[in-house]
């Protein structure tokens, strides 16, 4: 019984360690929101969400090279769109652009990786969400 009860304690301090990190991590996302102007594209922050995705170009966002610039790329923040209706049903529209990537500021370059990852931590707690009312309706009654 014990171990049980230690598993529930473990398993409730993992998702309270979760949520405090996620509200934290909303906070700094909307402050590097303002602090790229990103709200000069997209007036209100919680529109971000409605986008597929975000990417990056012109940096790397791989975990053992994270940041890292590619050689003759221009650093741009891109949302990604989807319309299931449109002829063309994906689409890219740029949110930031900041120039040639190895001439554009570490410190600059450093916020701009760290806003598209804590988008995507978000974007997938979000996506749990999701995933966890859709599971609602393949509940079996007992």
């Amino acid at each position: 019984m014990s171990s049980a009860l230690e598993r529930l304690k473990n398993l409730t301090n993992k998702i309270s360690s979760y949520e405090t990190t996620r509200q934290d991590n909303m906070k700094i996302l909307e402050g590097l929101y303002e602090k790229l102007y990103l709200d000069e594209k997209l007036e209100n922050f919680s529109d971000l969400f409605n986008f597929k995705a975000i990417n990056l170009s012109g940096a790397s966002l791989l975990d053992e090279n994270l940041g890292e610039i590619k050689k003759g790329k221009y650093l741009q923040i891109l949302a990604i769109s989807y319309d299931k209706n449109a002829t063309k049903k994906s689409q890219n529209i740029s949110l930031g652009y900041f120039g040639k990537a190895d001439k554009v500021e570490v410190g600059l370059k450093n916020n701009i990786v760290e806003f598209i990852i804590r988008y995507r931590f978000e974007k997938s707690f979000m996506s749990l969400e999701n995933y966890y009312e859709m599971l609602g309706n393949f509940k079996k009654d007992e």
